[in-house]
């Protein structure tokens, strides 16, 4: 039986197994390693992070993304995003370097077992293990309107789906949402000779502006600093002190965690998009049904005006949500056992470990305990750090048999007098 099993080899999972096995930990990583990134972002796609805020975790801090990229001869500057297969070359050189034998099978199932917990493979196989942290990514919690539901994915997809928009070249395609995934995909769409037009139920576009030089004088430093989650003392705190957000009352970081960063495009995709793609904002969709091969959408504006469009295909950039229920790789037993917050999400213990003793949670689930920088991947190296310490405190107290606390007590423990103890 090993001591961690770590679920998915995306950057918070492997952050986390670099972490283990540098701490000795006998360690089992499952999942094929930047799956999403390697195979549902499309060619053309680049990060929106800063190229400095976008390594993965090693304790030592010497397998960053620069490090990568200057070996390659590839730029990885301030202010110059880095394209999506670049960062992907770049985790499995880390998974090679940091994180060596990754198991590539997928688990199908993780339940209970005595003294912890087994995963049963996709060939049928078992691996068990003392704790387990689950690094799913965000695939598991895509978040799809009703009103676009039961129309088949020949009709309408969500924009996590496409490795290669190529299939939609000569066609019109509508794109629901306003951030960054719904705007750098209509601009690659437009850009292959698409038809596209973006619906976005704000009354007006976002978008970022170019970053700040690195170099500035200390005062405009000191008034809005760089952060991994971009300039200011309020995206300073979200960025750097993801434990003292998880201090805060449960209500306002439900709040944040709902509002802040919300969407937006790149500064490099503006030009790419205004003047090239028709843009409906303040716009929603009330129906959607099948019309010959394509869809018909009757929406509705600001004024209560209505438009009815015909398009071949939609795709929905509308996010992630992550819902307890939405763990379906958790057999039942296990995931009913999970206290959740009123958002929906896990409860998550102060360092990282769920309402079931031994079973850690990383990455987007934990963004309504440990604020925005969840959602990227500026967050593995707080995540990374601090669940492998409460790993070792588990292991240490032996205790992967110990009660499984009901929600309502996980719940105590996140307020009043015990606000920011774990379990």
């Amino acid at each position: 039986m090993y001591d961690l099993l770590v679920v998915g080899a995306g950057p918070y999972g492997l952050s986390i197994a670099s972490h283990a096995a540098a701490a000795g930990l006998d360690l089992h990583v499952l999942g094929r390693p930047m799956a999403s990134w390697r195979d549902h972002m499309p060619p053309g796609m680049f990060l929106k992070s800063e190229p400095w805020a976008s390594s993965l975790s090693d304790p030592g801090g010497r397998l960053r993304l620069e490090t990568y990229c200057a070996g390659l001869g590839v730029g990885a500057r301030h202010g110059e995003p880095v394209p999506v297969p670049v960062f992907a070359s770049y985790g499995l050189w880390f998974a090679r370097c940091a994180v060596p034998g990754v198991d590539e099978r997928m688990a199908v199932r993780l339940g209970a077992c005595a003294g912890g917990f087994e995963a049963v493979l996709d060939d049928g196989e078992v691996v068990r293990a003392r704790t387990v942290a689950l690094a799913v990514g965000v695939m598991p919690f895509v978040e799809m309107p009703d009103v676009l539901g039961g129309l088949g994915p020949e009709r309408v997809s969500h924009s996590s789906r496409h490795g290669d928009l190529g299939r939609f070249r000569g066609r019109d395609v509508t794109v629901v949402g306003g951030g960054q995934a719904a705007l750098e995909t209509a601009a690659l769409l437009a850009e292959q000779g698409t038809r596209t037009r973006v619906l976005a139920r704000a009354e007006r576009l976002s978008w970022n502006d170019l970053p700040p030089a690195w170099e500035r004088p200390w005062w405009r430093s000191a008034r809005a600093p760089h952060t991994g989650l971009g300039c200011g003392w309020r995206n300073w705190f979200y960025a750097e002190r993801p434990g003292a957000f998880r201090a805060l009352p449960e209500a306002t970081r439900l709040r944040i965690t709902a509002d802040a960063l919300g969407p937006a495009g790149a500064w490099w995709v503006r030009d790419r998009v205004e003047g090239t793609v028709e843009v409906m904002t303040g716009t929603t969709v009330t129906s959607a049904r099948r019309s010959g091969a394509g869809v018909r959408l009757e929406t509705v504006d600001r004024d209560g005006g209505t438009v009815r469009l015909e398009t071949d295909h939609v795709i929905a950039a509308t996010g992630f949500r992550a819902r307890r229920e939405r763990l379906g790789l958790l057999d039942d037993e296990v995931r009913a056992q999970l206290a959740a917050l009123p958002d929906g999400s896990p409860w998550t213990g102060r360092d990282f470990e769920s309402s079931v003793p031994g079973l850690f949670l990383a990455g987007l689930v934990t963004a309504s305990a440990f604020g925005p920088a969840m959602r990227f991947v500026h967050g593995a190296g707080f995540t990374a750090g601090t669940l492998v310490r409460g790993v070792r405190r588990r292991l240490r107290a032996g205790s992967a048999d110990a009660r499984i606390p009901a929600p309502a007590d996980a719940r105590r423990r996140d307020s009043g007098l015990g606000l920011g103890t774990g379990p």
